[in-house]
């Protein structure tokens, strides 16, 4: 069941391989503005379409119309180095007002190519310790965002894997090579949890990896952003369910998907969010102007299906805090 809906808005989603349904000019009178969106999904990914309604939605709200006063040339499927590299230089030689992006490798490259365009994030880690900037309350370059969730998040997944499972012992932080390195190990020592540090870059890899680290009791998964590739995060689903080792992720999706369980921020607060700085960058401000946002909601996903498949029992105290429980 679900406590809380999850509102899709995927009406007029239909959009051009490169570019947004756009109008053939703006109307009479009013400037035809312009800023750039580099995502690296695929332009069907069900969470792009999300993501593409809740901007426009957004940004519609603050009086920016696509096709009327507005223009989005959005680059989708950049998840490699080779294609982020391309969709940039493509972004930059169009010289937008403005681009969004949504995560490290995408924020970085464009960085490197630009430090005039603003640059506005909708995911990813703390932006300081990234190197994108010294201050997150005044911007010093020409990057700001949204980041995925406050740097003590991490903390926060141990704690709640180790409610929900008490009998763990041992923990595998599994991440992708792009992923900035948590520091659990202070966590892990109050709650008497061995930690193991697990860096997997493909699917093989993740395989041998858990295969190892199952092999021991009272084991148990933390798998942090951001997301690894659906190939990837398909076995995990796989290697989780076959050694029965409850998994906590950092995204809804991710408990959607097959995981055991999520808790995050919401995805659709950072587009707002996003809209609203697009908004005042259009109007004439500075990025400098732009504190880094951090999310101030966090929900809970527990999946029962993927907790009855391992065998395991959910404390019922704990399945109260959900905001969302999938049967």
């Amino acid at each position: 069941m679900k406590r809380r809906d999850f509102i899709t808005l995927l009406g007029g989603a239909a959009a051009a391989a490169a570019v947004w349904p756009l109008a053939a000019h703006a109307q009479q009178g009013e400037r035809m503005r312009r800023i750039g969106w580099l995502i690296d999904r695929d332009e069907n990914d069900a969470q792009v379409k999300f993501a593409r309604a809740t901007l426009r939605e957004a940004l519609a709200k603050l009086g920016w119309n696509e096709g009327e006063n507005l223009r989005i040339e959005a680059r989708y499927g950049a998840r490699d180095i080779p294609h982020i590299r391309d969709a940039t230089a493509q972004l930059v030689a169009i010289a937008p007002e403005a681009i969004l992006t949504n995560g490290l490798q995408a924020t970085q490259e464009l960085q490197q190519r630009t430090r005039t365009i603003p640059i506005i994030f909708t995911g990813g880690p703390e932006p300081v310790q990234a190197g994108l900037m010294q201050s997150i309350t005044r911007p010093d370059g020409n990057v700001t965002g949204f980041p995925t969730n406050e740097p003590s998040i991490t903390n926060k997944w141990l704690e709640l894997l180790r409610e929900a499972v008490p009998h763990l012992t041992r923990i595998a932080a599994v991440a992708n090579p792009f992923t900035l390195e948590a520091d659990l190990q202070e966590s892990a020592r109050v709650f008497g949890i061995e930690l193991f540090n697990m860096r997997v870059r493909s699917s093989l890899e993740a395989v041998r990896a858990i295969d190892a680290f199952a092999a021991e009791p009272n084991s148990g998964l933390i798998v942090l952003p951001p997301p690894t590739s659906v190939a990837i995060r398909d076995t995990l689903f796989e290697l989780a369910l076959e050694h029965r080792l409850p998994a906590i992720y950092g995204y809804r999706e991710l408990a959607i998907a097959g995981g055991l369980m999520s808790y995050g921020s919401n995805q659709a607060d950072r587009y707002r969010g996003a809209a609203t700085y697009v908004d005042r960058l259009l109007h004439g401000a500075k990025v400098s102007d732009l504190p880094v946002q951090f999310p101030t909601k966090y929900e809970l996903v527990v999946n029962l299906k993927v907790a009855k498949a391992i065998g395991l029992t959910i404390p019922e105290a704990f399945l109260l805090r959900a905001e969302e429980l999938i049967e």
